[in-house]
């Protein structure tokens, strides 16, 4: 049992160390090369990474009978999620960035609420408020020019659309393999991406030096097939409230790596309005048995 929980441990470190990482590194990437290009690459090599490993299981696709499942899936945690984060990355830097794409773990507290019948309590609504209020703190610069309103609205878009992702696969997880729903979402999801880059992007535009391929290679293994194959392990093994108490801690290593490495600016009102989000989003996961509402 020991050893179990260290591995566990262990792993939840590693997940959010690669997440936490990952926005320092797509950003620096983004420098040489077409935003929708780069996202629906990443996705597209990720998803058939993890199809084959999975291979000796290619039974349990089930496709005739999931297929519209895989389909709204991709839709949500790859086209949407992946195409709206790597374009905002354009506009906003990395750290804060990934504060208003971990804004999604509020949402998926109300969602669950609302769709899957999960109860609300005192800490969750706490929570609810504290992020709103860290949103319009963050907006604040947007208003006084020193932030891209594109940027933040981009950047909320992306949690929605992976707040309902999350929600959707919870909600058909009794009929579908959870693995396959990943590799299958991102190569439905990130062939879209490639093609809907392809007539509005241009590949000539792509510089194909050390940075972007670092970038390409990263997200293509551990920022896509690796982290969520650690992070369904995870889930399946009981581990998911430990995961999402700890996914607070990724926009914290976000800004801090972009902070060192790429010389990001940290205003006072970013650094509260990432204070009062990060709050927020361990209050909405905080579990109790005693308080509810």
């Amino acid at each position: 049992m020991g050893k179990y929980a260290n591995r566990a441990t262990g792993l939840l470190v590693l997940l959010v160390f690669i997440w936490g990482i990952s926005w320092s590194i797509y950003k620096a990437a983004l420098d040489f090369t077409p935003p929708i290009l780069f996202a629906g690459a990443r996705s597209l090599i990720g998803g058939l990474l993890l199809a084959l490993v999975l291979l000796p299981v290619w039974k349990r696709i089930k496709w005739r009978g999931n297929w519209t499942s895989y389909a709204i899936s991709a839709l949500l945690n790859a086209v949407l999620f992946y195409g709206l984060q790597t374009a905002g990355l354009n506009y906003l830097p990395g750290g804060l960035f990934s504060v208003l794409v971990y804004f999604q773990p509020v949402l998926i507290g109300i969602f669950a609420w609302i769709w899957l019948g999960e109860k609300m309590t005192a800490f969750k609504i706490t929570g609810l408020l504290l992020g709103f209020l860290g949103i319009l703190v963050i907006s604040a610069d947007s208003l006084s020019g020193t932030l891209s309103v594109t940027g933040i609205i981009l950047g909320l878009f992306a949690a929605l659309s992976w707040a309902l992702g999350v929600i959707y696969v919870k909600k058909v997880s009794s009929r579908v393999d959870s693995m396959w729903m990943v590799a299958l979402q991102f190569i439905i999801g990130g062939t879209v991406l490639v093609v809907a880059g392809s007539f509005t992007e241009n590949w000539a535009d792509i510089t194909w030096n050390t940075t972007y391929l670092f970038g390409l290679g990263f997200g293509s293994t551990f920022g896509i097939p690796i982290a969520f194959v650690i992070y369904f392990h995870l889930m399946n093994n009981g581990e998911a409230s430990k995961v999402a108490a700890f996914t607070f801690l990724v926009p914290l290593i976000a800004v801090l790596t972009g902070t060192v490495f790429l010389h990001e600016a940290v205003t006072a009102t970013l650094a509260i309005g990432l204070i009062l989000i990060v709050l927020s989003i361990y209050l909405v996961n905080h579990r109790t048995k005693y308080q509810r509402i």
